[in-house]
């Protein structure tokens, strides 16, 4: 059983029946592999869980370095709203919304520190960079908590009043 695949059945439990659900045991049925199996790759809980959010991470590092836009601030709004609109956003709350012990969420403060220094020595306007970055964070809050509250003209609208914020 690969990796990956165990990590899809946890965030598939999560989100279908919650944090409590989420043991070992049951991740290695939905998987359909023995509990050992799952063990060879995730020796406990709390290994699962931070193998889920490394991969959050990872992913949404890589959506950054997909976008094709000139600075930094601009990939990570175009990021930002490709995963509200995609089913990341519902991975983000279920992965998030597991951990009980804070610690196992550190690599997501890490990297949210990161996100949000990144390139901006490089930014015409870091101040604006700033506050760009910062309504991205809000726009996937708000999304997470009621992801039909917008449609895809809305968002449509705020990223594009995002982007005249930014200078040029």
């Amino acid at each position: 059983m690969r990796r990956e695949e165990l990590l899809d059945a946890a965030e598939g439990l999560l989100g279908d029946q919650g944090s409590q659900a989420l043991t070992l045991a049951a991740v290695a049925e939905r998987a359909g592999c023995s509990k050992g199996g799952l063990l060879y790759h995730f020796g406990t809980k709390e290994a699962l869980i931070k193998g889920m959010v490394e991969r959050l991470i990872a992913d949404f590092d890589e959506l950054v370095a997909a976008q094709d836009h000139d600075t930094y601030t601009k990939r990570y709004m175009a990021a930002t709203f490709a995963a509200v609109r995609s089913d990341r956003l519902r991975r983000w709350a279920v992965v998030t919304g597991a951990s009980g012990d804070p610690s196992l969420l550190a690599p997501l403060r890490e990297a949210m520190a990161r996100w949000h220094r990144e390139g901006l020595g490089d930014e015409p306007d870091p101040m604006a960079a700033r506050i760009v970055r910062l309504a991205c964070e809000g726009v996937w809050d708000v999304a997470s908590h009621d992801p039909g509250l917008y449609d895809e003209d809305l968002y449509e609208e705020l990223k594009r009043r995002l982007l005249a914020l930014l200078p040029a």
